[in-house]
């Protein structure tokens, strides 16, 4: 698993364990963590959240009227740093 799975997955197992079950989704460029987050949580368990978050290298909240409120973190996959990076377009 590289890097940003295992953070992104660290990161999805202390929202479980603070009773927000997570879901981690791969995509090209990064790893997504994404939890509903209930309208009853404390403030005290906001604080707890919100440190699980930080170890992200994004993340927010997206609330809506219908969907209720979806806690989201994403972490970057590591750049190549040898091989053809920036595509054929790409000028050096």
């Amino acid at each position: 698993m590289p890097a940003s799975g295992v953070r992104a997955a660290a990161i999805a197992a202390r929202l479980s364990d603070l009773g927000l079950p997570a879901r981690v989704k791969e995509h090209d460029r990064h790893t997504s963590v994404e939890a509903e987050v209930p309208e009853s949580l404390t403030a005290d368990l906001w604080r707890e959240v919100l440190e699980a978050v930080t170890e992200a290298d994004r993340f927010g909240l997206l609330a809506t009227s219908l969907n209720g409120r979806t806690l989201w973190a994403v972490v970057h996959k590591a750049v190549p740093t040898t091989g053809d990076v920036g595509g054929p377009s790409h000028q050096r």
